[in-house]
């Protein structure tokens, strides 16, 4: 397994997405916004992707031709089938049945099989799966939920191109929803190697109606997300100070809701980052450096609660609380 693909092209090289000052109300603070749906796949995960595969490429365990299987509930199997193809290799995305039509057609969109888990099993039940294939030696498994190199990513990418963007050249807070953990733990990391004093903010969204989503750690079934203690790189990490800030599915969905009709072309986990953004906000000072991240782009959710008629009604309910 040592025939490196012939050629790299736009997707493996690495890509500086930018970053905005957002303010939802005149009053309102400025939350900085790193804009992760212009990756190529509208994805944050395009970079642990990036990350993952091109190390294994470069140490020998994966050339042109071999396999590769990960369990994930959509973003990065969708970024993984897009890198795959780039770099020649074949994908299998094992995913818990219930995601939405959009995420499964892209992934097959780009050559990839997708392989549906009972829906009442979860994530876990995807990624017992997943671990088979590997384990039977049919793939490399990329394993998102405990790979350093999905946090190693953001620390030492996503993380400095933030603090070469933002004025101040610190970050004092930095929010964001957890699935693997990579993108909190690996900008925290990646902004106290710069020095930064910081804090990190977990976004954890909860079910409005009470109803518990297996798939979820957040216990929402609107917002993606994994089962909680899934994940071995957030589980593991040190995260002194951790804040925690619980977000209504429906907060998140209607601040959502407002991104889109700004112009900012986002999914339901923007929507939660920027609201838990806002409340953290609350307990610092008025010029402290705020980041958070917009994850992904809102094609993929045309097929959820996001798009639906409901959700003009939670605008209306939750927009003074997103604002």
């Amino acid at each position: 397994m040592t025939n490196h693909p012939a050629s790299y092209s736009y997707a493996t090289e690495a890509i500086t997405t930018p970053i905005a000052p957002v303010k939802l109300s005149d009053d309102g603070p400025v939350i900085w916004c790193k804009l992760e749906y212009h990756n190529p796949s509208g994805s944050t995960k395009d970079r642990i992707a990036r990350f993952i595969l091109g190390k294994a490429i470069r140490s020998g365990l994966l050339g042109r031709g071999d396999a590769v299987v990960e369990a994930s509930s959509g973003s990065t199997s969708i970024s993984l089938a897009l890198m795959c193809a780039q770099f020649g290799l074949r994908f299998t995305a094992v995913m818990p049945r219930g995601v939405s039509s959009e995420r499964i057609k892209m992934i097959r969109a780009f050559g990839a099989e997708v392989i549906l888990t009972p829906a009442e099993e979860g994530v876990g039940g995807a990624m017992a799966l997943a671990d088979e294939i590997a384990g039977r030696g049919e793939a490399f498994a990329s394993k998102q939920f405990e790979n350093p190199d999905n946090p190693a990513a953001h620390r030492y990418q996503t993380a400095a191109e933030i603090i070469a963007q933002v004025p101040s050249r610190s970050v004092d807070a930095v929010v964001s929803g957890v699935g693997t953990g990579g993108t909190l733990v690996g900008l925290y990391q990646g902004f106290c190697d710069f020095g930064c004093i910081t804090r990190p903010v977990l976004a954890r969204p909860v079910c409005s109606d009470g109803l518990y989503e297996l798939e979820c750690s957040s216990f929402s079934k609107k917002i993606p997300g994994v089962v909680e203690s899934a994940s071995a790189i957030f589980r593991d990490a040190h995260l002194p100070g951790l804040r925690q800030v619980d977000v209504k599915d429906s907060v998140a969905l209607a601040c959502c809701r407002q991104l889109i009709r700004r112009g900012f072309p986002v999914g339901p986990s923007s929507g939660l980052n920027f609201a838990a953004a806002l409340e953290a906000a609350r307990d610092l000072p008025p010029d402290a450096t705020i980041v958070t991240v917009f994850p992904d782009r809102m094609e993929r959710y045309f097929s959820t609660p996001l798009f639906s008629d409901s959700v003009e009604e939670l605008e209306c309910d939750t927009a003074q609380t997103c604002c």
